[in-house]
């Protein structure tokens, strides 16, 4: 089986999520910032991480995920919601939406911390977003249960 790790990160919450991924699977695997991700074309396995925004992936990991054919597909994303949040449950079906030919064999997500510049800039919005409650818990995430759960999900998928 040959499997692809794509992942999208601005903070380098979600590129420890894909590293741990990378570790995880076993046969032959590639890992590539989503700037540089390969067509999926040539995998029988991929697994893309992304980062939210405004409750979605984040715009380069949509545009990918709609490229994503009749492949196995694990979606990974760390966010500052809350992990088990509404926000986060919609972001993830979402971005399941978006690859629509994929079977989707996993998801996992969890929070992560959110960069300061970040903050600063949705408490200045008039409204700011749901998550933003939450925020303060995501300091120090993804941690190392957080990796390990991951990992834990990933070596258990059957594909």
């Amino acid at each position: 089986m040959k499997s692809l790790v794509v992942y999208s990160s601005q903070t380098g919450n979600t590129k420890k999520m894909a590293d741990a991924v990378f570790e995880t699977l076993t046969g032959e695997k590639e890992i590539y910032a989503i700037s540089d991700a390969p067509d999926p074309d040539g995998y029988d396995f991929v697994a893309v991480g992304f980062w939210l925004k405004a409750g979605k992936p984040d715009p380069k990991s949509s545009e990918y995920l709609e490229k994503i054919g009749e492949k196995s597909l694990f979606l990974f994303a760390t966010h500052g919601a809350s992990q088990k949040s509404v926000h986060a449950e919609n972001a993830m079906n979402h971005a399941k939406n978006l690859a629509t030919e994929a079977k989707v064999v996993g998801m996992y997500n969890c929070q992560g911390e959110v960069a300061p510049k970040i903050l600063e800039k949705v408490r200045a919005k008039p409204e700011p977003p749901v998550w933003l409650a939450d925020a303060p818990s995501a300091t120090g995430h993804p941690d190392e249960s957080d990796i390990d759960e991951l990992k834990h999900i990933v070596s258990a998928l059957t594909v």
